[in-house]
């Protein structure tokens, strides 16, 4: 009965956590989920965490997608924001640099400690605890703050291209520059040295 569940609820390589399943009893859906691995129907990431297996298109075996995972654990959790894309990634996936990321870069709710690594199925995830509580509301405007504290030292881009690129980067993520205020007293010196660098400044007057 669980593995049709799963089947009609999750997708190729989405990660299935233990806690999102129906039952009353952890321990005798530990049990089933144990069974349908045995069985090879199931894979598993790690305790708690597993895939449906498939076999993909070129005839391997299907893997778990780490973008899943991430949103899923550290992101959205249970359809809430708790967090967001942040360092090298965030700087890589809006054109300020070409260097491909080592590692996953997140700041999340979910975090623990100050940083922390994870490796997952040969991935390694760094997961930094936020300044303050990531919601919804604020969530771009961290984001935002965030890159202005490395963009000095992960830019390739300089004066009027970083200038353009940061405004675009900021209307795509629909930042608030009241909220930014707020949260700015959070933040180093350096941040506001590159928001006036960047051209920002206007939008914090």
């Amino acid at each position: 009965m669980i593995y049709e569940y799963i089947e009609k609820n999750y997708q190729n390589g989405e990660p299935i956590f233990l806690s999102e399943l129906p039952g009353d009893s952890k321990d005798y859906l530990r049990q089933e989920m144990k069974k349908l691995v045995d069985d090879g129907r199931l894979e598993r990431l790690y305790n708690g965490v597993y895939y449906l297996s498939y076999v993909t298109i070129l005839g391997t075996k299907g893997r778990v997608s780490v973008d899943r995972f991430i949103e899923k654990k550290y992101l959205n959790v249970e359809g809430k924001v708790s967090g967001y894309m942040t360092g090298l990634s965030l700087a890589n996936k809006y054109g300020f640099t070409t260097q491909n990321p080592a590692a996953y870069e997140v700041c999340s709710n979910e975090a623990t400690t100050k940083q922390r690594k994870q490796t997952i199925d040969g991935n390694t995830i760094i997961v930094y605890k936020p300044m303050t509580a990531v919601t919804e509301k604020n969530k771009s405007s961290l984001q935002f703050l965030d890159l202005m504290s490395v963009i000095d030292r992960y830019s390739e881009v300089t004066g009027r291209e970083r200038i353009d690129r940061l405004k675009r980067f900021v209307n795509s993520i629909r930042v608030d520059f009241s909220i930014v205020k707020d949260l700015l007293p959070l933040y180093s010196d350096r941040v506001y040295r590159n928001i006036y660098e960047g051209g920002m400044m206007c939008e914090l007057v």
